[in-house]
């Protein structure tokens, strides 16, 4: 079988497509990986799916290039990246630094404030903490949320004060402490970014209380809005912010931005995800489709990333 178009000129050698791993969001790995490695071998890639919960790391030296489909902890915190760093091994998307702070919700913010860009108004409650204080400092309604997980997992709104410490509780059981972070009113956009691409941004509509784990994978009533409803110029600017927070944090190669808008046009970048799912559920390959790109190129572009890495091309 010869190579897809899209990757003529480029030989990948023998692929691996990390997925699956150790961490909370495992599922979604399997799914991503699984949708990735269909598209790499129906385009004549030699690519093998990789479980690192499954098998050594070590066992990646027989291997040419990495495309990386884990998402979480271990996959997509920067962990992988510098493992295959030290092997010589090129992988898909943002290095280690990007990684990790991609990962880390509350670094991310810190960046993107010192160099003067929107985001939420937030606090960290450890346990011990008083959660009154952070309701006096930021107001009602909040947002809880795990400091590095994905996938909206531990995440909640909370509208009571009475039950700000419980939803902590339930995002720090995912490690560390949690990020409370003050709610914008209005409607939420996500940005994918594909190499010097900006792809078309998505209105995130739901019938949930927010984008939470059952609505960005299990509920059929999510609905991905494209056109997303904006005027060219507001769209434009919305994607320079988030080409802004990306490169902020080192990002490279592909990737997503999370955008919240205020009731004043104001907007408010929430988080990046270095490794953005990849299911029939999920946001990038729908907009990828709306802009006249496949699966299969949407995978061959995400793989071509894997040349930044390594090996000097």
């Amino acid at each position: 079988m010869t190579l897809d178009a899209h990757l003529q000129g480029h030989d990948p050698g023998r692929v691996a497509v990390l997925m699956g791993g150790h961490s909370a969001e495992r599922e979604i790995s399997l799914a991503s990986g699984g949708e990735c490695l269909a598209a790499l071998q129906a385009m004549g890639v030699e690519a093998t799916a990789f479980d690192p919960a499954e098998r050594p790391v070590a066992a990646l030296a027989d291997y040419d290039r990495a495309f990386i489909a884990l998402h979480g902890p271990g996959g997509e915190d920067g962990v992988m990246q510098g493992a295959l760093e030290a092997m010589g091994i090129p992988y898909t998307g943002s290095g280690v630094l990007a990684s990790a702070l991609g990962m880390d919700k509350l670094r991310s913010k810190c960046i993107w404030q010192a160099m003067e860009l929107p985001t939420p108004a937030f606090r960290v409650l450890r346990h011990g903490d008083d959660p009154q204080a952070v309701v006096e400092a930021l107001g009602l309604p909040l947002f809880v949320k795990p400091l590095r997980e994905g996938s909206s997992m531990g995440t909640a709104r909370v509208d009571r004060g009475a039950d700000l410490a419980a939803a902590a509780e339930q995002a720090r059981a995912f490690g560390g402490a949690a990020l409370v972070e003050r709610c914008i009113d209005g409607p939420e956009y996500t940005l994918a970014l594909l190499a010097d691409r900006d792809l078309p941004a998505i209105r995130i509509e739901v019938d949930e209380p927010f984008y939470d784990y059952r609505a960005k994978y299990q509920s059929e009533s999510t609905r991905m809005v494209l056109p997303c409803g904006l005027d060219v110029a507001a769209e434009a600017r919305m994607a320079q912010l988030a080409r802004r927070a990306f490169a902020a944090i080192g990002a490279c190669g592909w990737g997503r931005v999370d955008v919240m808008a205020d009731s004043e046009g104001g907007l408010w970048l929430l988080e990046v995800n270095t490794i953005p799912g990849m299911t029939d559920h999920s946001l990038v390959p729908a907009a990828a489709a709306s802009a006249g790109i496949g699966m299969h190129e949407l995978v061959a572009r995400i793989l071509l990333t894997s040349w930044r890495h390594g090996d000097g091309q």
